[in-house]
């Protein structure tokens, strides 16, 4: 029995006559609640006629609203390719684009955009293996700046109990595909961030973000990664918490078999707006995530029109329940707290980047949370005075508390950890063991070394390029030289000989990250 709705094929109708108008060569993309046309500059964006617990495009008039919404909230990232709304006359069998000034009463409405080289999007780079550390940094820098340039949603959005009806919702629409484990741990694993989720939204960080920010809706242009397509039909579904949107990128990456990049970006989103107290969410945002991409699968089983595209769509909902399973194990019975330490220009933030991806953690870095507390731009060049103040006594002792404070709930979520810093001092290094021990974390303890000669070339050679967060002097490194602590033999340190080409170093790491994990 056809159990098709008969109102999506009179929207195929409508496509097919679209499409032939024109003309020949004009690609046709079919997704869960849109059809999209792609023809000589321009992409045509058609909404689906169909009401679903969190859409309703049922009217043409409906369509028209959401085509606008669409246009005004994707001009906020990427304003060069979202262009117009134009209205389609019909009947369907005949319809036809219209003019926007055009008389008349539209069968339907569509958003015009201007088209893109669909290789340059994010899953199809990490489909070919090219997805770069330096594409995901790039991805890490403008993910953060958006969200630190929204506003705070109005009181009505980001309600926990909203956010755990949401995650619900997933398993009502998934039926017994979804393991009542799952469900198990989606439950407890909100009564863990609840108070945290009513914190959060009372400091301001729900807000409207992107809603739907997978790979496939980032594109590389002009070797910058732009996000497009953020969600429009639902405000509920982004006005949220901003972990959310982060924890959909960190979901796909790890969805593509990624995880070294998901953890890259992560880390990076948090270096850049300091919010690492946010990623005690980022378990439970990407187990939901993941859960929502599964329910698109069972969506498109439902209007699979053949047994090819059955067959994908099985195959897409058992890989993104897997996912879903994979990522409800982030947190660690006993996670990890790493200090990389050593004196200016010894590899440690080489060393903690290089940890941080194989092990699966989160970096806080001593050299920008300095910077953070005294108000100075991570990459900026601080003034004469600004320098001594960064450098004092006083600032260290503040600097250190912040990088225990930062870790902590990290560490209570199950997270892994690299504090990146000096810790010339004893003292340091033994209120970050102590901090583990009372999260009943595991604390390694990591020295970077090179020779003198070394540390002076690179920081010359830092200090040349003006691009890090780092503003040790040749003078700073000579104080340093002049008060550290060397590391003694009952603090059992694992030594990194840093002078070594970056293969070398790369495999050092990769060999430390493999006996960490074991």
């Amino acid at each position: 029995m056809n159990t098709r709705d008969p109102r999506l094929d009179e929207h195929h109708a409508l496509v097919d006559a679209l499409q032939r108008s024109l003309g020949e060569g004009t690609e046709r993309i079919e997704t869960h609640i849109s059809t999209l046309l792609l023809s000589g500059g321009f992409a045509y964006k058609l909404r689906k006629p169909l009401a679903l617990g969190f859409l309703d495009f049922s009217t043409a008039g409906r369509r028209r609203a959401d085509c606008e919404e669409e246009l005004r909230l994707n001009r906020r990232t990427a304003p060069q390719l979202y262009l117009d709304v134009l209205p389609v006359f019909g009947p369907a069998a005949q319809a036809r684009f219209g003019r926007a000034d055009e008389a008349g009463e539209p069968i339907d409405w569509l958003l015009r955009m201007r088209r893109f080289d669909n290789d340059g999007l994010l899953d199809r780079l990490a489909a070919r293996g090219e997805l770069t550390d330096t594409l995901i940094d790039a991805l890490a820098t403008r993910v953060a700046s958006f969200h630190d340039a929204l506003p705070a949603s109005p009181a009505a959005y980001g309600d926990p109990q909203a956010v755990l009806s949401w995650a619900r919702a997933n398993f009502e629409a998934l039926g017994g595909e979804a393991p009542a484990a799952l469900r198990e741990w989606t439950e407890r694993e909100f009564a863990r961030i609840a108070p945290l989720l009513a914190l959060r939204r009372a400091q301001g960080f729900v807000r409207e973000g992107h809603g739907d920010l997978h790979l496939g809706n980032i594109v590389r242009i002009d070797g910058e990664p732009l996000p497009f397509d953020g969600i429009e039909f639902n405000a509920a579904l982004r006005h949220t918490d901003t972990m959310a949107d982060l924890a959909f990128t960190f979901m796909d990456l790890w969805r593509h078999g990624l995880p070294r990049l998901a953890w890259r970006f992560a880390s990076g989103c948090a270096e850049r707006t300091g919010d690492y107290g946010g990623l005690a969410l980022l378990p439970f945002f990407a187990v939901y995530r993941a859960l929502v991409r599964a329910q698109v699968a069972s969506l498109r089983l439902g209007q699979a029109g053949n047994e090819n595209a059955s067959a994908a769509a099985r195959a897409a909902l058992a890989r993104d329940l897997r996912v879903a399973c994979e990522l409800s194990h982030l947190p660690q019975a006993q996670p990890k707290l790493v200090l990389s330490c050593g004196l200016s220009g010894s590899g440690k933030s080489t060393v903690a980047l290089a940890l941080l991806q194989p092990l699966g953690a989160v970096r806080i870095r001593s050299d920008v949370e300095r910077k953070r507390l005294a108000g100075v731009a991570i990459t900026a060049r601080p003034t004469d005075e600004q320098a001594r103040q960064l450098y004092s006594r006083a600032m260290n002792t503040r600097t250190y508390a912040r990088l225990q404070s930062l870790a902590r709930p990290l560490l209570r979520a199950g997270l892994n950890v690299i504090v990146d810093a000096a810790a010339l001092r004893r003292c340091e290094r033994d209120d970050l063991r102590a901090l583990a021990a009372a999260e009943g974390a595991r604390f390694v303890l990591v020295e970077c070394t090179a020779p003198e000669a070394v540390l002076r070339e690179r920081i010359a050679r830092r200090m040349a390029a003006g691009r890090d967060a780092s503003d040790a002097t040749l003078e700073v490194l000579d104080f340093q030289l002049g008060i550290r602590e060397p590391v003694a033999i009952d603090e059992a340190a694992r030594s990194m000989p840093t002078d070594c080409d970056a293969a070398t170093l790369a495999a050092r790491c990769e060999a430390l990250a493999e006996t960490l994990r074991q």
